[in-house]
């Protein structure tokens, strides 16, 4: 097809779709096969040769995986096809969840080897949320031990039985040729690696007649429930014919009453174009999925209607901090029409955003167009202040919400190679961040980079090199170990020093409590008689407060205390501020004495999935790490641990997870409460403190 004829599509001639699934199950190779057999590639990109379209980012090629969504289209029967390219490690899912409210349909790939996997049932999850219509292809047929028979079974137990095939293989393994078409009863081989069709829609094979036809009346049956008027048609007929399909078929695919199940070998480019044909017939346009849906002024929800003739919003779903070209932001024209001249301003700033030409993105590559309609996908340039999740609108009638993004569960402690680098990091990492939401990164005594795991780490490690030119170290960082007390007392501090002239004198008394856990630290005075004169008593808290971030057993702050400073002795000439701040460090160390200090770690609330039949271990290993478990939930043929362990013990759980469960694992964790450390441990911690301070 002509440039110019695939600039322009109306919202009606549109079909955007996220391609997503778990890590494997060859999503990047099926979209380059889609590519490919619609005309729009030259040649059939190739994870392992690193010339897809959507994964040209260096890392993923040097990886072989996707690190983040990317966007790419094709023409087929004079519909525009809108592709997204969705991570499915564990590390970079998030990127799925940002793409899916800016797709129609979610086309979730399967490997037709290892089958529905823990990923597979997250990216289901987020087409669920955000009301996306869901199609499945068992992917990757032509691999040694594919079954379609297995991989739909497993489909059907995760995701019921309106999960169901509209094609049937034509062979498995290296047989495996093309697909049967349920709804034509027509057999559709190749087209295969050379993008020719062996010989169009021909008959069924004689073998598969049978089973075709049965796998029929449980379509037509399927299709006929969904569908009042169909279901009496059924009824009367005994059957529906092909038109009533497909248009029964299509209602029922928008309305998430079915979810159709396909049949194709990216890597072999087979079952390519009987896809390109399934999703133009059967994938909602942008107008069918609904009204658009968000908040209004007031913050309660809101919608508007789908079309070019509505006032024009646009939702940015991802940014690209790109050194060179600035930051692109890549966003969907959720209602209305967009050209350079539309007025648009940012919902959340409510500042005007000054626009310059509209783009469209295919894979790295951008072009320039004069007009996108609703449902199309589009790119500024340059943007002064947009992130991703903002509205940019006409009016501030409808603002779009961004998906919630997850905390990181691992953190490193990040060094520069190069001294000085310091701030160039910083800046870098800004960068970064704008681009990748699961990234942050703080300063708590050293530089912390927390992300989604240890490979999202690496990543940006290699992209601060590769983008930014810095180079920093890893190491696992500190755990933020706390000190407490776990009984009152009183305490006295006294500062006396005579030198030639001027003295230094002060005196105070001090009852120190435990209090709440989580309370961090109280200061009261209550001095009465002007026992020591006010203004000295902000000194006396400052005191306190330097003391207790220095810590008394193994340097870590103290905290959950109260200090009430009662009573005191001043000098008119010696008495000074330095003088009560020395005096309640003294207070301090004097009390601590005393009152029975402990150590206290932080414990993390873990969500942890894995398949079922590597629970046992998984709970063996967790328990090896002083971890409780809370709950066990069986979901599809995954089971979700949630329990409760030290922070300790879990900065190193990633790669071990990974390895007890093949990489078919997830967790995720988050900070819940600090508990007394176990006296043994506290012990070497306390004998290493003092080591280190000899």
């Amino acid at each position: 097809p002509s440039p110019e004829r695939m600039s322009q599509h109306d919202t009606a001639h549109l079909r955007t779709l996220a391609v997503a699934g778990h890590g494997t199950s060859g999503k990047t190779t099926l979209v380059s096969a889609l590519l490919y057999a619609a005309g729009a590639e030259t040649r059939l990109g190739r994870v392992e040769d690193g010339n897809t379209v959507t994964d040209y980012d260096e890392d993923e090629i040097e990886r072989g995986i996707s690190l983040g969504a990317a966007v790419t289209r094709c023409e087929w029967r004079d519909i525009g096809l809108r592709l997204l390219d969705t991570p499915g490690y564990g590390n970079f899912i998030t990127e799925a969840s940002l793409a899916m409210p800016v797709a129609d349909t979610a086309l979730v790939s399967v490997c037709a080897v290892d089958g529905v996997q823990v990923n597979t049932e997250r990216v289901w999850g987020f087409a669920e949320a955000s009301g996306a219509a869901a199609m499945l292809v068992v992917n990757r047929l032509d691999r040694e031990r594919a079954s379609f028979e297995r991989a739909l079974e497993g489909i059907r137990r995760a995701f019921g039985r309106t999960a169901i095939p509209v094609q049937l293989p034509i062979g498995e393994e290296g047989d495996f040729a093309g697909v049967v078409d349920l709804v034509s009863m027509k057999a559709r081989r190749g087209p295969g690696p050379d993008r020719r069709a062996e010989d169009g829609d021909t008959a069924i094979p004689a073998e598969m007649q049978a089973a075709a036809e049965a796998a029929r009346s449980e379509l037509m049956e399927m299709i006929a429930e969904s569908d009042e008027e169909l279901l009496d048609r059924f009824f009367d007929a005994g059957e529906l014919n092909e038109e009533e399909m497909r248009r029964g078929l299509a209602a029922a695919v928008a309305s998430r009453a079915v979810f159709p199940v396909f049949a194709a070998a990216g890597a072999r480019n087979l079952g390519s174009t009987a896809l390109l044909d399934a999703l133009v017939d059967l994938a909602p346009d942008p107008a069918a999925r609904g009204p658009a849906r968000g908040l209004g002024p007031d913050g309660e929800p809101a919608e508007r209607e789908v079309s070019a003739a509505a006032p024009t919003s646009l939702y940015v779903f991802k940014t690209i901090a790109d050194p060179f070209a600035g930051r692109l932001s890549l966003f969907r024209v959720m209602t209305g029409s967009l050209t350079a001249e539309t007025p648009l301003k940012n919902l959340r700033t409510g500042a005007p955003e000054r626009l310059g030409n509209v783009h469209r993105m295919n894979g790295k590559a951008t072009e320039a167009v004069d007009r996108l309609e609703a449902g199309d996908l589009g790119c500024f340039a340059k943007l002064r202040d947009t992130h991703t999740g903002d509205t940019l609108a006409v009016d501030g009638d409808l603002r779009f919400v961004r998906p919630e993004v997850p905390r990181p569960v691992i953190s490193f402690a990040i060094e520069p190679k190069s001294r000085g680098d310091e701030e160039k990091i910083s800046q870098a990492l800004q960068r970064l961040r704008e681009e990748d939401l699961t990234l942050t990164f703080e300063r708590d005594r050293e530089l912390l980079l927390s992300g989604t795991g240890q490979l999202h780490i690496e990543v940006v490690v290699s992209r601060l090199k590769r983008k930014y030119g810095v180079e920093v170290s890893l190491r696992p960082p500190r755990v933020p170990y706390r000190e407490t007390i776990t009984a009152a007392t009183e305490a006295h501090g006294r500062h006396k020093k005579q030198t030639g002239g001027h003295g230094q004198f002060a005196d105070c008394q001090v009852r120190v409590e435990p209090i709440g856990r989580g309370e961090d630290f109280v200061f009261e005075s209550a001095v009465v008689g002007g026992a020591i004169p006010r203004q000295f008593i902000p000194a006396i808290e400052k005191g306190f407060q330097e003391a207790r971030q220095k810590g008394y057993l193994a340097g870590y702050p103290v905290v959950d205390f109260k200090a009430t400073v009662f009573d005191g002795k001043f000098h008119a000439v010696d008495s000074s501020e330095i003088a009560f701040k020395i005096a309640a460090s003294l207070a301090f160390r004097d009390a601590m004495s005393r009152c029975r200090p402990t150590l206290l770690e932080p414990v993390m609330s873990v969500e942890i999935t894995v398949p079922e039949e590597t629970t046992g271990e998984v709970l063996g290993d967790l328990n090896a790490r002083r971890g409780r478990t809370q709950g066990m939930d069986t979901r599809g043929e995954s089971i979700t641990i949630t329990a409760q362990a030290p922070m300790a013990e879990m900065l190193t759980y990633e790669p071990t997870l990974t390895s007890l469960t093949g990489g078919r694992g997830a967790f995720r964790m988050e900070f819940s409460h600090y508990d007394p450390v176990p006296a043994n441990l506290a012990k070497q911690l306390i004998e290493t403190h003092r080591a280190g301070n000899e």
